[in-house]
């Protein structure tokens, strides 16, 4: 299975998640329109990658609910209980998120800096990323079998 662990740095911090590696193409089309955070990240995407949008914002909801900055003992047991690729949906809080979020799970793990426009492949097994591309539309439920294309621009730094 194609599981990829993907982290979204922006001013609120950061957001790490495992999703197939489907989603990065949708991800990296929407960073070529350099969203400002999280949000604006996860809507550009939703048209090439439905349903992860509202995912991100249910794990949000979630997180918030059992969490704080200063008691994150639920998502320390998770992450500590959980294989990789079954970890909730986590925020970066502390040094225990901060090295989970870097963590790769089957396909890999990328980070998607949004304040310095980088993109750092940690581990990549999915597909190189490359400054341009193509991805398959996910309506949902399935690969649709249509196609899109990205073209990120030059601000963005790819680091293997």
């Amino acid at each position: 299975m194609n599981l990829m662990r993907m982290t979204v740095i922006d001013r609120a911090g950061g957001v790490s998640f495992v999703a197939h590696g489907e989603a990065l193409p949708a991800l990296l089309k929407a960073c070529a329109s350099d969203p400002e955070g999280l949000d604006e990240l996860l809507e550009r995407s939703e048209p090439y990658y439905h349903g992860l949008r509202e995912r991100i914002a249910n794990g949000l909801v979630m997180f918030d609910e059992r969490n704080t900055a200063a008691n994150p003992e639920a998502i320390h047991g998770a992450l500590e209980h959980a294989r990789p690729e079954e970890t909730p949906l986590f925020r970066v809080v502390d040094d225990v998120t901060r090295e989970a979020s870097l963590r790769p799970v089957k396909a890999g793990a990328v980070v998607i800096n949004l304040i310095d426009r980088r993109i750092i492949q940690l581990q990549n097994g999915y597909r190189e990323i490359g400054r341009s591309g193509r991805g398959q539309i996910f309506d949902g439920e399935r690969l649709t079998g249509r196609t899109f294309t990205y073209r990120l621009p030059k601000a963005w730094a790819l680091v293997p």
